[in-house]
């Protein structure tokens, strides 16, 4: 696996891949604080997270212009690990993980996203939009001198109101006018000019927490290196795995939508790996990639690393120079940013074609979105997934049928289509009279293919039920590896002597 490209890179625009950079770096701060503060770590925890995979994908992955950093699934799974055995857990759990995301890579399973169903991206991308968009009213509330969490109201609610719409409009119309700059970074440059220029009342980056630190250090968890601790750390392992490599993979084929051009998934899963081996190493909280920030990164016409790259590199001379000044910008307007990333991540076209696409392909829809909403991505990408296969595997279980024919010398023909599997094998066997068929049958599958194990089983039955009537079945058009897995089950049943087709697989060299 190429983890460098050397080859020459054309058109590139430097000063878009800049500016993106230093907008999707701003953005990263308070949602890297927020993450922090769910998973129960110090700010800085996620600050580095976000850095470390923010930089490592950039460079070594496989889908240029998507940012990586400390995302939400994540500190989720982390919440019960921390709160139990402490945060010195939290980092061989994100090692570990990092290392089963490197082995996913180099044994070249990425590919197998894939089989997720377009309607359940679907359900992915509008229940994320929802998630970022719900996200954001967090910010609308205030711990009061009690100590307790309420909502904003008076001034401060009016203050932030308008600071928020005022960014979403300057987001919103900027790019009719000019291109000079992403609109997102005007925001935010505008949105704090206003707000320090006329010292409003409005929470800032900084009143979350500081974002002032030094380079992360290495890091040695202080836990017994034994047995017991490996089996309490590999469950939350393999849920850090498993859930950034989904929401990872399903970010870069979204974002491959986006921009018409094909990542690379295998590489994309190294990448990750290596970021989350890193960031335990180095003191952070692990990460994936970020659907939010790599659509600020996109509409800011991004299309190459140095864009990721920057972001890191930004973030990380925040933390060690330009804290207090980063800390100065209006938490508004990064909530009308993202607000904007909620609005247009979202398919709305997936709305106007609910009563156009099956039936099965709309719920699935509508149950992945509220699941990710309700529960947990990796969950509702499941569910959605096995629900799509159940209902493939019915439709196919209907579609096998038999057209039946006798020639001039009495001999009864089969042609069976459809795959013979385990929906449709018991179906399959009640094509056929065994009782009313002549004493020579023979069973075609030029236009069928025994799919698994239950269409070897439905074969044997079928040429049993013929041998105890005394009469003779012969099997035609059997592919190759049809007529080696009877071998190997075994079933000694007659192969009509033929042409039969040989099918070729696809080679995929990613």
């Amino acid at each position: 696996m190429q983890l460098f490209d050397f080859s020459p890179v054309r058109e590139i625009n430097y000063k878009n891949e800049i500016l993106a950079g230093l907008t999707v770096a701003i953005a990263l701060v308070p949602e890297a604080i927020a993450f922090a503060f769910i998973a129960g770590v110090p700010p800085l925890v996620g600050l580095y997270a976000a850095c470390i995979m923010g930089l490592t994908t950039a460079i070594l992955g496989g889908r240029p212009g998507m940012i990586s950093g400390a995302t939400g699934a994540i500190a989720i799974v982390l919440v019960p690990l921390i709160q139990e055995h402490g945060i010195d857990y939290l980092f061989p759990a994100v090692i570990i993980g990092g290392l089963i995301q490197i082995g996913v890579g180099l044994l070249k399973l990425g590919k197998f996203i894939r089989l997720i169903p377009h309607s359940v991206m679907l359900g992915f991308v509008n229940g994320l939009a929802i998630v970022i968009f719900l996200a954001q009213f967090s910010q609308f509330k205030v711990v009061n001198t009690s100590g307790e969490t309420e909502w904003l109201s008076g001034n401060a609610l009016y203050i932030m109101i308008g600071l928020v719409l005022l960014t979403m409009a300057i987001i919103h119309f900027l790019p009719k006018f000019t291109k000079v700059i992403p609109s997102a970074l005007a925001g935010i440059i505008v949105i704090s000019a206003i707000a320090i220029g006329f010292d409003l009342n409005t929470s800032t980056v900084g009143d979350m927490a500081s974002i002032s630190g030094g380079l992360p250090s290495l890091i040695i968890p202080d836990i017994p290196y034994n047995f017991h601790s490996f089996m309490i750390l590999l469950p939350f392992a393999l849920k850090i795995a498993a859930v950034g490599l989904i929401e990872s993979l399903l970010t870069l084929t979204l974002i491959d939508e986006i921009t018409e051009t094909r990542g690379r998934g295998n590489r994309e899963c190294v990448a990750q790996g290596l970021g989350n081996v890193l960031s335990g190493f180095l003191g952070g909280m692990g990460g994936c990639a970020m659907i939010g920030q790599s659509m600020i990164n996109i509409s800011s016409n991004a299309r190459y690393r140095l864009s990721g790259i920057v972001a890191g590199g930004a973030l990380l001379t925040f933390i060690l120079f330009f804290g207090a000044i980063i800390e100065q910008i209006p938490i508004a307007a990064l909530v009308g940013v993202m607000f904007m990333v909620a609005i247009g991540t979202f398919e709305w076209s997936s709305i106007r074609v609910l009563n156009k696409v099956p039936r099965v392909d709309m719920v699935i829809i509508i149950i992945v979105s509220l699941i990710t909403v309700i529960e947990d991505l990796a969950i509702a990408v499941l569910i959605g997934t096995v629900l799509a296969a159940l209902a493939f595997a019915w439709d196919n279980a209907l579609r096998i049928r038999a057209r039946k024919s006798v020639d001039e010398n009495g001999v009864k023909f089969y042609e069976i289509y459809g795959p013979l599997f385990f929906g449709s094998s018991k179906t399959f066997l009640d094509k056929f009279s065994v009782k009313n068929d002549p004493d020579k049958v023979i069973i075609d599958f030029a236009e069928s293919r025994i799919a698994d194990q239950s269409g070897l089983e439905a074969i044997r039955k079928i040429d049993e039920k013929y041998r105890k009537a005394g009469k003779s079945v012969a099997f035609r058009h059997l592919s190759k590896d049809c007529q080696q897995l009877l071998a190997t089950a075994q079933l000694n049943i007659e192969i009509d002597p033929y042409t039969d087709p040989e099918y070729q697989v696809v080679y995929d060299k990613e």
